[in-house]
């Protein structure tokens, strides 16, 4: 997933992501030098139906004004990321449950943090 507002945090992305199933781990991908995010991460969903529901239905979805990118993706060489959905430029996954971020971050978008 690509393109994430970021006040958005690890522990909002996986609540949101368990109403479409399983979540083996959420991963916000963060600048070594700095420590800030970098407005990308990932979410791995054991079942592949899931993960792909989840990536039909939030990509695209707009978070605090910003349209998030959500792909499945790919195998990267030497071994399978089966079940991961997600991604963005790089083939790296995430994804969002609709009703939550509707719900819980729109309401909130207008803070602009």
């Amino acid at each position: 997933m690509a393109s994430l507002p970021f006040k958005l945090e690890e522990n909002d992305i996986k609540e949101t992501f368990e109403e479409y199933g399983e979540v083996s781990s959420v991963k916000l991908v963060l600048d070594k030098e700095t420590g800030r995010k970098k407005g990308f991460g990932f979410v791995e969903m054991p079942d592949d139906e899931q993960a792909k529901k989840a990536i039909e239905d939030l990509n695209g979805l707009e978070i605090y004004g910003r349209a998030i990118a959500v792909t499945q993706a790919e195998e990267k060489a030497g071994g399978s990321r089966g079940g991961r959905s997600g991604g963005y430029g790089n083939n790296r996954g995430g994804g969002y449950n609709k009703g939550g971020y509707n719900k819980g971050y729109q309401d909130r978008g207008s803070d602009n943090h």
